[in-house]
């Protein structure tokens, strides 16, 4: 049995809003207590209290499960600017924002513009000052390896 995918099927049956879902679910198995961190998301963003309630909901059903056995410490938590992005779902919240994108043969760089059905727009910026011109690069979801949102403090 994956724990983690378990672990992911309880939390998402415990959502009580459908404009929320899990994003991952990592299970580390480092020494001393395992830690069980539950990535939650939401189309419109996520609030501390409702991670405050998956995580107590949560915690009941784990702690009457017999494949859990060892000490665990659980963390639900929304992703932060170190997690890439993970599901399609995702991504139309970040229109406006700079993403870095892993290609299998490249890495692309850009603000995300548009999202139409199975593909993404970024426009990328080269050169500067009135050298600088804007192409649009269309990306198939599915050609995606890791997309991560840059912090940007322009």
């Amino acid at each position: 049995m994956d724990i983690a995918e378990e672990i992911k099927r309880i939390a998402t049956s415990k959502l009580t809003d459908s404009n929320q879902f899990v994003v991952d679910v990592i299970v580390s198995s480092k020494r001393g207590p395992r830690k069980v961190l539950v990535l939650l998301d939401g189309d419109n963003g996520i609030s501390i209290d409702a991670c405050a309630e998956l995580s107590r909901a949560l915690a009941q059903d784990l702690d009457e499960v017999s494949w859990l056995e060892e000490a665990y410490t659980l963390e639900v938590s929304t992703p932060g600017v170190d997690h890439p992005l993970k599901l399609q779902r995702q991504y139309p919240k970040h229109i406006g924002r700079s993403l870095r994108v892993k290609l299998a043969d490249k890495t692309v760089e850009g603000k995300l513009v548009a999202i139409e059905g199975e593909k993404m727009t970024l426009a990328e910026e080269t050169g500067s000052g009135k050298k600088k011109v804007v192409t649009n690069i269309d990306i198939v979801f599915s050609e995606i390896e890791k997309a991560l949102v840059l912090v940007s403090f322009k």
